[in-house]
């Protein structure tokens, strides 16, 4: 119920957007996973290895220096379209973002950013060469309804997923 002297809210008020890099978390995962159907499906580990044969390039695990890059292109991105981006965080297997873009649809706005992270990357290099995918396809798309489900989405985004890793990667 809205507070007394406010205006009704109708649809979110913003998007907290998740996806992950390309062949991070595949069917099968041990963490569970999600079907073209958006149904929750648990661990299994033949649909796992059939998912990773059916690979088309390496799994991505980001640098820190692509993690920078990707979180300052999404910065500009929503700079360049007057979206108000309330947090953002690309870890090394996964980007989350809260953001409001009013008139846009949570789909728009995710290829959007995830478009404009993959010229970023592609770009500069980044220490890999050129490749076709650095993303899984679609995501997590969440509608943020209220002010305090935005401060608790936001600090999850900002704290709770851990201080960023400085540590590379293994080769």
């Amino acid at each position: 119920m809205p507070a007394a002297g406010s205006i009704p809210q109708s649809g979110p008020i913003a998007f907290f957007l998740t996806w992950t890099a390309y062949g991070s978390w595949l069917p099968g995962d041990p963490r569970g996973w999600v079907d073209h159907h958006g149904q929750f499906r648990g661990a299994d580990g033949a649909v796992q290895a059939a998912a990773a044969r059916r690979l088309a390039e390496r799994p991505v695990t980001f640098k820190v220096d692509q993690r920078t890059a990707i979180e300052a292109a999404i910065r500009r991105h929503c700079d360049n379209r007057g979206w108000l981006l309330h947090a953002v965080q690309c870890r090394q297997e996964h980007v989350h973002v809260v953001v409001s873009a009013p008139e846009r649809s949570p789909d728009d706005v995710m290829r959007q950013l995830k478009s404009w992270c993959t010229r970023a990357l592609n770009a500069a290099g980044r220490g890999m060469p050129f490749r076709k995918r650095w993303w899984t396809e679609g995501g997590s798309r969440r509608h943020v309804l209220d002010e305090q489900d935005l401060e608790a989405t936001v600090t999850y985004v900002k704290e709770c997923q851990g201080a960023p890793t400085v540590r590379e990667p293994e080769a």
